[in-house]
């Protein structure tokens, strides 16, 4: 009879243990799932933030884009409305004294301009100041380098 209650008190032992031996691991297989489970929710949240930054940052540059390009609009019409503005001023009107007035306003002024400037370097005796300089050097480029930069327009 022992050797039955051994034989049964084994086997039973056996399965006991498989069974405690087969729980224990799958509780420990249970935490794993779980802690990956916490791990991918925590990895979900930071990415979703990540996108949320991405188009929070593509909606401001589109705006910024946006804004640029209208700025870029006006600034195109600008200089297109000035360009007509000028045009049209050339146009000779068709009545000869308005048409020689047009024509004399510019080269008056500068003459005046000069003459002037002409007389307070005379009284001066003739030293240049740095406002000369400066003022020989602005009609230097706009009659020299206008020239130049017409050539690239057209």
């Amino acid at each position: 009879m022992s050797a039955i209650l051994t034989f049964l008190g084994g086997g039973a032992f056996r399965a006991i243990w498989g069974e405690l031996a087969s729980f224990m691991s799958k509780r420990q297989e249970a935490k794993i799932e779980l802690e990956k489970l916490r791990l991918q929710k925590e990895i979900d949240a930071a990415q979703h933030s990540q996108n949320l930054e991405a188009l929070k940052l593509q909606a401001e540059l589109g705006v910024k884009t946006i804004g640029v390009q209208a700025d870029a609009d006006v600034s195109r019409s600008e200089a297109e409305a000035f360009r007509e503005a000028m045009a049209r001023a050339a146009i000779p009107t068709g009545i000869r004294w308005v048409d020689a007035w047009n024509a004399a306003i510019r080269p008056s002024f500068a003459t005046i301009g000069l003459t002037l400037w002409g007389l307070s370097l005379w009284r001066n005796e003739w030293h240049l100041t740095e406002w000369d300089l400066s003022m020989i050097g602005a009609i230097a480029g706009f009659y020299f380098a206008d020239r130049s930069l017409r050539h690239f327009r057209k």
